[in-house]
């Protein structure tokens, strides 16, 4: 687990980790129903960071904490709008609400005991190694192409032991299986159809922004979990 030092870091305060019928335990016991306990002592003990709670990262934290993950950094800056309401997770409770704060509360009503950590600041160049130096894998979420440029830029020259996976081109109602996850380079996967942009007639759709950041969440569970490395190997026969 790491720490974003030098950033007002807000930890899950003690009152979520309650859940109002269930025990960690029984949660446990459900899991172990389902997945083998290596898996599950692996998800547990990774961390990931989240860089843009938006459509692809508030998807994406809300599956990666469905799956166990044990450690999540979510990082951004805004607060939740009613334009937000069509594609990400909040709801209209949320709305005028720190999307940190809120994908918090969403998290802790799937799973109190996740150790989530948030940091309310706007990613930049001069902040972002700071930010996310230490976490071993950092999902990129943002809206704009040359926030999501500078980011991986900044991660991939800045970071040199963590994996990014990026995600790029999910707007519109295109075909949902041009929407794909490649490996760029030794430490950069991008995920997306890598061309349809949120223009006028293409704007962000639930559908196809859902299965993008579900392609990212599976993509770091394939890295936490040593799938990755079975794919290359199997690549080699």
């Amino acid at each position: 687990m790491q720490r974003a030092e030098g950033f007002e870091i807000k930890e899950q305060a003690e009152s979520n980790r309650k859940g109002p019928n269930i025990s960690k335990e029984e949660l446990d016991r459900a899991f172990d129903e389902r997945f083998p306990l290596w898996m599950k002592e692996k998800l547990q003990a990774a961390s990931v960071a989240i860089a843009g709670l938006g459509g692809l990262g508030s998807n994406i934290a809300v599956s990666l904490a469905r799956s166990g993950v044990g450690h999540l950094l979510l990082v951004d800056f805004d607060i939740v709008d009613v334009t937000n309401l069509n594609r990400q997770m909040y709801t209209i409770p949320h709305l005028g609400m720190p999307k940190t704060e809120a994908l918090r509360e969403i998290i802790s009503r799937i799973n109190p005991w996740i150790d989530v950590q948030t940091v309310q600041v706007k990613v930049t160049p001069e902040n972002a190694a700071e930010l996310f130096s230490g976490w071993p894998i950092i999902c990129e979420a943002f809206d704009r192409a040359d926030q999501k440029a500078m980011l991986v830029g900044t991660l991939l020259s800045q970071c040199p032991d963590s994996i990014i996976i990026s995600g790029n081109g999910m707007a519109g109602l295109g075909d949902a299986n041009l929407i794909r996850t490649q490996q760029k380079l030794r430490r950069l996967f991008v995920c997306g159809d890598g061309s349809t942009e949120s223009a006028p007639g293409a704007g962000l759709m639930a559908p196809r922004v859902a299965i993008c950041a579900g392609h990212q969440a599976n993509k770091v569970l394939q890295l936490i979990t040593g799938e990755q490395e079975k794919h290359r190997e199997q690549e080699h026969y």
